[in-house]
């Protein structure tokens, strides 16, 4: 698959990286020229300008600041539109823009999907996305059943599950699921005991 790869910092280098060597075509635009090139010749992608990666990926990721993926996508009617960004308001672990993949799909024309948000950068970078021998679930939230075939498809040619957590309007319900889970985990607190396994007849109960 094709992948236009928007930004050059640490999310468009770990997830761009593991399309490369997942098989995946990457290209790798950012504002600047020479760290696009730096970063596409580190993980073996293509470089160009975000235009340049908007027009040639059937999937592009928006790997850009939360604030700055609007201007960074621009007009990009029916393509296929990757959000990782947590709009989070700086040291305060609470959102700053709640329907931001909304205004992100309604500026841009886009089939946006929000997904790869819900964990730290370094989580992929790590050698193995399988924890206690299960992949690591990936949340997807969308409203274009093609999109998010797409986007299931990058998930899975990486190692791990797609989760289908429901259309674009709850992905403020995932950056803010993101958002209170990221504040626990830089005060120490191991989310996963919050959280023990449960299935539907255990709550229909």
């Amino acid at each position: 698959m094709r992948i236009g790869v928007l930004g050059t910092g640490g999310m468009a280098d770990a997830l761009g990286g593991r399309w490369v060597a997942a098989g995946h075509e990457v290209l790798v635009g950012g504002r600047s020229p020479a760290r696009s090139r730096e970063l596409a010749a580190r993980i073996g992608a293509a470089a160009g300008s975000p235009a340049d990666a908007v027009e040639f990926g059937d999937a592009v990721l928006a790997a850009v600041p939360a604030d700055a993926a609007v201007d960074a996508v621009g007009s990009a009617p029916g393509r296929v539109v990757i959000d990782c960004t947590n709009s989070v308001a700086p040291g305060r672990f609470v959102l700053d823009e709640p329907r931001a993949a909304a205004r992100l799909a309604e500026a841009s024309g886009a089939h946006v999907v929000k997904a790869f948000n819900l964990c730290h950068v370094d989580v992929w970078r790590l050698p193995s996305l399988t924890f206690e021998g299960r992949p690591l679930g990936v949340p997807l939230c969308g409203d274009s059943p093609a999109a998010l075939d797409v986007v299931r498809a990058l998930v899975r040619s990486i190692g791990c599950a797609p989760v289908d957590a429901g259309p674009l309007a709850r992905a403020e319900l995932l950056e803010a699921a993101t958002v209170f889970a990221i504040g626990l985990w830089m005060g120490g607190t191991d989310v996963r005991s919050m959280f023990p396994p449960v299935t539907p007849e255990l709550l229909q109960r």
